[in-house]
């Protein structure tokens, strides 16, 4: 799973319960815009991402953690590109449970996408890793209202399927044997033939 798009300096806020409407407007609020930039042309269709938030929430989804870019340009602070993360309202502090990333933009740093999976967080800066189950694309240009409205059924569709992934896969026990082969692969590939920091013992 990699986004298409990058966050270097970011404004951000993270909560073990579902952020507020007053949290998301201190932090991000380019989630809380419903127009366009100024400087996009007459093709650019502003994808408001309140609008699907407020969907989101009604599905049992919750944001506990919503990030936005720095801008030199204060015109662009309404505007910028924005991230949110959410889970279902009941699994905000679990370690790998289903999520939706949101990402979006309305000044044409991003296009708006919607990745559902299983992730964890890597690092307080917003560093995650896990596996996407497909995502959602739409660039900002023609009829984009429909393609959002799809998309957003389709992730919520997975969700089922990721559990049930997800549950098999942590039923799945190794025989001794299988676990000392796969330890031992995982050592060689991790540090080469040469160096072996631990051994089999």
């Amino acid at each position: 799973m990699k986004l298409a798009s990058r966050f270097g300096a970011v404004n951000l806020v993270r909560r073990d319960r579902p952020l507020t409407h007053d949290e998301l407007a201190r932090y991000v609020p380019s989630v809380f815009s419903e127009e366009k930039h100024e400087s996009r042309s007459d093709r650019y269709t502003c994808i408001p991402t309140i609008i699907l938030l407020d969907n989101l929430r009604r599905e049992g989804f919750q944001p506990f953690f919503a990030c936005q870019t720095r801008v030199r340009d204060q015109s662009k602070r309404e505007h910028t590109k924005h991230m949110l993360r959410l889970r279902r309202e009941g699994q905000i502090t679990g370690q790998q449970v289903p999520e939706i990333i949101l990402l979006n933009s309305h000044d044409g740093s991003s296009s708006y996408q919607m990745l559902p999976g299983l992730f964890r967080s890597v690092c307080q800066n917003g560093l995650i890793c896990g596996d996407s189950f497909g995502e959602v694309r739409v660039p900002h240009k023609g009829d984009v209202v429909g393609k959002v409205i799809e998309g957003a059924y389709e992730v919520l569709g997975v969700f089922d399927r990721v559990e049930e992934k997800r549950d098999a896969m942590q039923s799945l026990l190794l025989p001794p044997p299988a676990r000392q082969a796969l330890a031992k692969a995982a050592i060689t590939y991790r540090f080469g033939e040469e160096h072996m920091p631990v051994t089999e013992a």
